[in-house]
């Protein structure tokens, strides 16, 4: 056989999109419906889970982190991007992954509950500026419950089963 054809389980990256498209975003917390609102939803998602993973001591495959980004440079090119502009989105993309990851827990007192870093979101979301609005208060349950669903599920199962999750 000449060519070999790449097989890509995609079920992370399908997996983060389900969850970004959730009406709950756009029509109760009124963020914009646009590609990078959704792509940020899906790197604090897909950063909770790498978060739950380290928590409980197990390091997230590389191999799903490679296999989500190529998916969204696949997604970048069907949606008309040329390689310039994409190899420099998704050099933006990575960084802000990281940024997100590196800074979405805010520093906890003295319990156990998630908490979002205020002045990361309003970064990403202008639309969640102040952290007593309503719409904040809401955006910061739903994650933190998400956070809770997830680190109850086995590690083996999280990326197939948090498509699940409902809020």
């Amino acid at each position: 056989m000449i060519f070999k054809k790449n097989s890509h389980n995609s079920s992370l990256y399908n997996t983060l999109l389900h969850l970004s498209r959730n009406l709950f975003f756009y029509q109760n917390i009124g963020l914009l419906d646009k590609f990078e609102t959704r792509i940020y939803l899906m790197f604090i998602h897909f950063s909770i889970m790498m978060i739950v993973f380290k928590k409980k001591g197990k390091k997230f495959e590389q191999k799903s982190y490679d296999l989500l980004f190529n998916n969204i440079e696949n997604n970048l090119r069907e949606l008309g991007f040329g390689d310039v502009s994409v190899n420099q989105k998704m050099k933006d993309f990575n960084k802000i992954l990281y940024d997100i990851l590196l800074k979405l827990e805010a520093v906890k007192k003295n319990d156990d509950t998630f908490k979002l870093n205020e002045k990361l979101i309003s970064k990403y979301f202008g639309e969640l500026n102040d952290p007593k609005s309503t719409k904040f208060i809401n955006f910061e349950s739903y994650f933190s419950k998400f956070f809770n669903f997830c680190f109850e599920l086995p590690l083996d199962n999280m990326i197939r089963e948090t498509i699940k999750f409902k809020f």
